[in-house]
């Protein structure tokens, strides 16, 4: 596991690196997803051809550390799409756009309210199907993603959290 946490931080220093060198925010954004992206590939290697010592690691590693580093590629995807997607215009137009951005942002959140209540409440009782790999019950409203997601470096949830 300080391997898993080693490349974890590696990633935090190398996204705090180029937010302070980069001159053009998209040119940063592009250099950070890019970074993320290489991590997690190292991380997936890893954890294929280590795997974990217990059941424990594996929810801990899927339901923390993961999320963590998949989190920040979300956000700064969300940024890279809102910002090269951002119309041409004055205030009012821009203002409405983001409103628009920010109402879908809200509407994930009320679709998926028990599921942030449970992980928000650090409850555990479902941890072994939520955040085991191979462990998906398609009665927990699974999003379609997953199906499609690698199964040796996902879990039903994991990708939720982030």
């Amino acid at each position: 596991m300080k391997k898993i946490l080693n490349i974890v931080q590696d990633v935090e220093d190398e996204i705090n690196s180029i937010i302070l060198e980069a001159k053009y925010p998209v040119h940063q954004v592009e250099d950070t997803i890019n970074t993320i992206l290489r991590h997690l590939a190292t991380l997936r290697k890893y954890v294929q051809e280590n795997g974990f010592k217990s059941e424990e690691d594996e929810i801990h590693f899927f339901k923390n550390v993961k999320p963590k580093v998949v989190s920040r590629l979300i956000f700064f995807n969300s940024v890279f799409k809102t910002e090269t997607k951002r119309p041409n215009g004055g205030r009012k137009v821009i203002r409405k756009y983001l409103n628009a951005e920010l109402h879908k942002l809200q509407r994930f959140f009320e679709n998926n309210l028990e599921f942030y209540k449970y992980y928000r409440t650090n409850n555990t009782f479902l941890d072994r199907k939520l955040f085991l790999r191979g462990n998906a019950d398609v009665k927990l409203n699974l999003d379609t993603f997953f199906f499609e997601a690698d199964p040796t470096f996902s879990t039903s949830h994991d990708y939720k959290v982030a």
